[in-house]
């Protein structure tokens, strides 16, 4: 992001620094994550230490400040989940993509997630790739399913 899209955004919140975060947020939301130097830009024009703004960035887990594919997959690991296959969809994911949990793809087109509940237990193994929530999913059925998300 450039600097005056940069100061363009603090200035929507009047350069308030109590939006810090509802402006990274914003940054997060064009860029999948948040680069240190827009970081860097925002805490200048916002006249807060850099050490605040890495402690938000870093601390909340919807912020990322590593390189995030362009879609994110989470899968759960719950208990409901683990008892109808997820290891195996896992697994799949992983040879499908070359990415482990906590990784990005070298494309920058998936990131990676396991997460203990998506709050649809019923249909485990849930995989929710962008939002979308893919139910009952069998492993030799998830490369076909990443493939539509080219």
């Amino acid at each position: 992001m450039d600097n005056a899209h940069i100061d363009a955004l603090v200035d929507k919140y009047h350069n308030d620094p109590s939006y810090l975060i509802q402006i990274m947020l914003e940054i997060q939301e064009e860029q999948n994550w948040l680069p240190q130097e827009d970081l860097e830009r925002v805490a200048k024009k916002l006249d807060v230490p850099m050490t605040r703004v890495m402690h938000i960035a870093t601390f909340y887990k919807a912020f990322s400040v590593v390189p995030k594919g362009r879609h994110q997959i989470h899968i759960c690991m719950g208990t409901a989940c683990h008892v109808r296959g997820a290891g195996r969809v896992l697994d799949t994911i992983r040879e499908t993509t070359g990415i482990s949990p906590g990784e990005t793809d070298l494309d920058l087109k998936f990131s990676l997630e396991t997460v203990n509940c998506l709050g649809c237990c019923a249909l485990g193994p849930v995989v929710e790739i962008d939002g979308k929530t893919h139910g009952k999913v069998v492993p030799g059925e998830m490369a076909a399913v990443l493939k539509t998300y080219e």
